[in-house]
C-alpha cells in the first residue's frame, strides 16, 4: 500500500517522494506507460496485477499528478492513463535504478559501454523486436523538436562525441565508450543510399542539443542528431546505458523500425561498427518496396 510520508518527514523531499512513487506497482506503472501501454487492460497484462490494486495505483497517481486520464473511445467512454510532464520527470529515475540494477545486480560491477550477447541487456534490446515505438515520441535536436520515426527509420543510439565538449576523464578506458565519431561518419557516407531507398536516419546520444549542433556542423551530418538528455527514449524502450562523467550515456545500439514504428530488427551489441552500419542499411532496406 501506498503511505503518507509522516510528520516528522515532511521536510524530507526524499521521503515525500517515497510517499508518491516509493510503492512497487507505483513505479512499475510509471515504467510501462513510459513504454506506451496506458491502458487498463495493457497494464493489467504486462503487470499481471490484480484490477483492484491497479485501480488504487492509478488513483494514487492521477492523484498526484503524476498521470492523466485521457479519453480515447466514446459510447461509453474509456480512459488511458498517459505521463503528465511531472510523470515524465520521472524518466532519469527509473534509468538510473535500471543502471544500477543492470551493473550491480545482473552484472558484476564492472563499468562498461558494451554488453555481451545474452546479458539482460541484450535481452531486453532484442525483445524490442516486434514492439512499436510508443507515438508521439519526440526530443530535441538542433532544429527543433523531431520524431524518433519518420517512416522507416533506422535509429542508432550511441554515448557521446568529443566534440565540441571534452569526454570524462578515462573515456578510452571504458569499453565501448570511443567510436561515436567514426560511426556518425559512416552513417553519413551511406545516407545518400538510406535516403535512395526511402530510409530515414536517427542518431541519438544523452548530449545537449547545441553540442550536437555544433558536431553536426563540423562534421557535415545531414540527418537529425536527437537529444535524449530528459532520457525519455531511454525509458520508453529500457535502452542499455552506463554513466560516465556524471552523466548518464546510452550504450551503443541500433534499431530497425518500419513505417508503423513497429521494430522491426535489433542490433546489440554493436562490436563492429562498421559491419553495423552495413547490416542496418541491407536490414531497412529489406523493409522498403523494390
Amino acid at each position: 500500500m501506498t503511505r503518507e510520508a509522516r510528520e516528522r518527514d515532511v521536510q524530507c523531499a526524499i521521503a515525500q517522494a517515497a510517499s508518491v512513487i516509493g510503492d512497487w506497482w507505483s513505479l512499475l506503472i510509471v515504467r510501462e506507460t513510459a513504454r506506451g501501454h496506458r491502458r487498463f487492460e495493457e497494464l493489467l497484462r504486462e503487470l499481471g496485477i490484480s484490477r483492484k490494486i491497479l485501480t488504487e495505483r492509478l488513483r494514487h497517481l492521477v492523484g498526484h499528478g503524476v498521470l492523466e486520464r485521457r479519453p480515447y473511445q466514446s459510447g461509453p467512454v474509456r480512459h488511458e492513463y498517459a505521463l503528465t510532464d511531472v510523470g515524465w520527470a520521472l524518466a532519469p529515475v527509473l534509468i538510473s535504478m535500471q543502471d544500477w540494477g543492470d551493473r550491480w545486480l545482473a552484472g558484476d560491477g564492472t563499468l562498461t559501454g558494451i554488453a555481451m550477447p545474452g546479458t539482460a541487456e541484450a535481452r531486453r534490446v532484442h525483445a524490442l523486436v516486434g514492439t512499436p515505438i510508443p507515438a508521439p515520441l519526440q526530443l530535441e535536436s538542433s532544429t527543433g523538436l523531431v520524431d524518433v520515426v519518420d517512416g522507416p527509420t533506422v535509429l542508432f543510439t550511441y554515448p557521446a562525441t568529443g566534440v565540441p565538449s571534452p569526454l570524462p576523464p578515462g573515456w578510452s578506458e571504458v569499453p565501448g565508450a570511443k567510436g561515436c565519431t567514426l560511426e556518425n561518419r559512416l552513417f553519413k557516407e551511406m545516407e545518400p543510399a538510406f535516403t535512395g531507398d526511402g530510409i530515414a536516419i536517427r542518431g541519438v546520444s544523452t548530449q545537449r542539443p547545441d553540442e550536437q549542433a555544433v558536431f553536426a556542423e563540423m562534421e557535415g551530418i545531414p540527418f537529425p542528431l536527437l537529444s535524449d538528455t530528459e532520457l525519455r527514449l531511454a525509458a520508453a524502450l529500457r535502452l542499455p546505458t552506463f554513466r560516465s562523467g556524471q552523466l548518464v550515456r546510452l550504450k551503443r545500439s541500433i534499431l530497425v523500425v518500419d513505417e508503423l514504428r513497429v521494430v522491426r530488427h535489433a542490433i546489440f551489441p554493436v562490436l563492429d561498427i562498421p559491419a553495423g552500419v552495413t547490416e542496418a542499411h541491407e536490414l531497412a532496406r529489406a523493409l522498403t518496396p523494390s
